[in-house]
């Protein structure tokens, strides 16, 4: 049964694993808040878990990191943010997420996605926002899979399109 849970030191083999696929297919890790060095596993957890409270001065909002979970095997991270700074309403959105690359086309992420979404309106937000590159297609079907409605693209400097949708999570 698919699941998410939090970051824990049980997990070390795992996010060892986890990590290790996304390198060596030299992928950016997604979301970024479980890309770090885990050499040192427990500063590794104590620095996802510090992140769910509000720091001073860090320049990041309060944010919590979910693994999802088939039994034992970490198949994907999603990152909830409890609240957008004027950056994360451009590009970031309220919740990034991503599946391990061997784990992809079995639909885990619009699955996901959907478990974010509920822990998200558990920590009251009402209207969640989900971003993606334009050239994610797949990361666009499952926004839209899980009721994504469109609204205007921001564009990077670079030139980058990044597409933005809302979710309503009242109810």
């Amino acid at each position: 049964m698919l699941r998410l849970v939090k970051t824990s030191m049980d997990q070390e083999q795992q996010v060892h694993a986890f990590l290790k696929e996304w390198r060596e297919r030299d992928e950016r890790i997604v979301p970024n808040a479980v890309d770090g060095e885990a050499s040192d596993f427990e500063t590794y957890v104590k620095a996802i878990r510090a992140r769910e409270v509000r720091a001073e001065n860090v320049g990041w909002v309060p944010s919590t990191t979910y693994w999802l979970t088939d039994g034992e095997e970490l198949l994907g991270a999603a990152n909830i943010r409890h609240e957008l700074n004027e950056q994360l309403l451009s590009f970031g959105g309220h919740i990034g997420y991503g599946i391990k690359p061997s784990a992809r086309g079995r639909g885990l992420a619009t699955k996901q996605l959907a478990l974010a979404l509920e822990k998200a309106k558990s920590l009251g937000i009402e209207r969640a926002l989900i971003t993606c590159d334009r050239t994610n297609v797949a990361s666009k079907q499952v926004i839209l899979r899980n009721g994504g409605v469109p609204d205007t693209p921001f564009i990077e400097t670079d030139g980058t399109v990044v597409e933005r949708f809302w979710i309503e999570l009242k109810g």
